[in-house]
């Protein structure tokens, strides 16, 4: 019964920030209990584990995403890139074949559940079934995908979910075209944070922050090492759906572990305007 309440709570959080444009897009109260001033002296990790196909894509968000409170620095990682283990403490980035099974990319992160759902560990998945495909295999995409994976990692969720309208200029919108080409004023493209991603994350560790730098309450979850366990690929490990996009399709699943914390993963779909068969075509 326990586990149902929490459940319910994060739904209820999902529908206080839901709708076309999120003004308040965090993920839920998902975060890391790391101050700006702790990043500035040892960076949040973000370990590679990619071909040379990716190298830009995540050099380029990791510097993006530095220009927030956030701090990160990448590193080389060791991972499997097929299995992409999780390691307490970091965010580990993987690229594979994943398989036809429908989606671009994964983040998921594992929580201690409670009231400040410190995040442990991050993993993020980029398929490459589909990135090896003439549809996806394009600089634009690799970027948007990889920018928007690694910030939902750092507690972010979308400003847009709508494939099909003009694009806010943020990898944290939905898009079926992420140059913005195709939009009417040809300007917008979402391979980047924008400004309202930087105000997010501000939003969301301002509170950790201290006048000496140090985080609040940093002793319940901060110092905890998490057993590493298997990144969950398989849709029938991922919980219980909690939340769909405007496909309609299940995109964000939360699953409750017997030890102590949460597993959240959210799929980003590949848009219903580029089914299948279209990508098959090329």
């Amino acid at each position: 019964m326990k586990s149902k309440f929490i459940v319910a709570g994060f739904i209820l959080i999902l529908v206080a920030i839901s709708g076309s444009a999120y003004a308040n897009h965090a993920w839920g109260k998902y975060h890391w209990n790391l101050s700006t001033a702790q990043t500035e002296i040892a960076p949040l990790q973000i370990a590679k584990n990619i071909t040379p196909e990716w190298d830009a894509s995540l050099t380029i968000a990791a510097t993006d995403w530095n220009q927030s409170v956030l701090k990160n620095t990448v590193i080389i990682g060791t991972n499997n890139r097929a299995t992409c283990t999780p390691t307490p403490g970091r965010i580990e980035v993987c690229n594979h074949t994943y398989g036809e099974n429908s989606w671009l990319g994964i983040a998921q992160v594992w929580a201690y559940r409670g009231k400040e759902a410190h995040i442990a560990q991050a993993t993020t998945l980029l398929n490459d079934t589909y990135f090896s495909l003439p549809q996806y295999n394009t600089t634009a995409w690799r970027q948007m995908v990889m920018c928007q994976e690694v910030g939902h990692t750092f507690g972010l969720a979308h400003q847009d979910e709508n494939f099909n309208n003009t694009n806010l200029g943020s990898c944290m919108d939905y898009t079926s075209d992420p140059t913005g080409t195709l939009d009417t004023n040809g300007t917008s493209n979402n391979e980047h944070p924008n400004p309202h991603d930087f105000e997010m994350l501000k939003s969301i560790y301002a509170h950790l922050n201290d006048a000496s730098g140090n985080v609040k309450g940093g002793g319940k979850g901060g110092s905890r090492q998490t057993p590493v366990s298997t990144t969950e690929i398989d849709p029938a490990s991922w919980g219980q759906a909690v939340a769909q996009d405007s496909q309609g399709k299940d995109s964000l699943f939360v699953r409750n572990l017997d030890n102590g914390m949460q597993l959240i993963t959210h799929v980003l779909w590949v848009p219903e305007t580029h089914t299948t068969e279209d990508t098959h075509q090329h």
